[in-house]
């Protein structure tokens, strides 16, 4: 009797042993299920990974002048600058130049805004795209900062401080610079170009 009671504790304890392995297999099973699950989970960063470098704004009294820089778009996608705003002017529009068949440089609101591809980098430059910055009736004066909000198509701004400074190749002389200083919104579908006489551009 004691001999076959000491063999059933003993089967029974191996029974249990098993049980309890393949308990702890499986937790260890789910807890690396869950590890590479989480592993495979897309991190999201953003806008962050946009930036705008270089930032700088032409001085001016009053009327009309422009805010250029480097958008550097850092994310796995293509982004699109739509629009932008800024507390010194009341009218803002993101401007193109093109060049017409008769050679001469055309400045024109960029409808749609811009599009950035991954890792590529939009320049905003005198004489080239930028964003146009009217209706400014307090002087911006060298040195100044003046603070700009840029807004995307998928609804993210970024703000971004500009200085003020001196550039005296930005002289721009437009068609209809009267109707433009009061009523540009009403005459977005027509082009204005530049001087070319003077030796200016924007």
């Amino acid at each position: 009797m004691t001999t076959i009671s000491r063999s059933r504790m003993t089967v029974r304890a191996t029974v249990f042993a098993a049980i309890a392995a393949l308990a702890l297999s499986a937790c260890a099973s789910d807890d690396a299920a869950e590890e590479t699950t989480a592993a495979a989970e897309p991190t999201s960063d953003h806008v962050h990974e946009v930036t705008f470098d270089e930032a700088w704004v032409k001085v001016v009294d009053e009327g009309m002048t422009a805010a250029f820089g480097e958008l550097h778009n850092g994310t796995h996608e293509e982004i699109v600058f739509v629009s932008a705003s800024t507390p010194v002017s009341s009218m803002v529009e993101l401007h193109e130049t093109t060049m017409d068949d008769g050679g001469d440089m055309m400045m024109s609101a960029k409808e749609g805004g811009f599009a950035v591809g991954e890792g590529e980098t939009l320049t905003l430059e005198p004489g080239g795209n930028h964003i146009m910055l009217m209706d400014v009736t307090e002087p911006i004066e060298a040195g100044d900062v003046v603070t700009l909000t840029l807004t995307f198509e998928s609804g993210d701004t970024l703000d971004v401080e500009a200085v003020a400074k001196e550039f005296s190749g930005a002289n721009e002389e437009y068609s209809g610079d009267d109707e433009m200083s009061h009523d540009h919104g009403d005459s977005m579908d027509e082009d204005h170009s530049t001087d070319h006489s003077t030796g200016t551009d924007h």
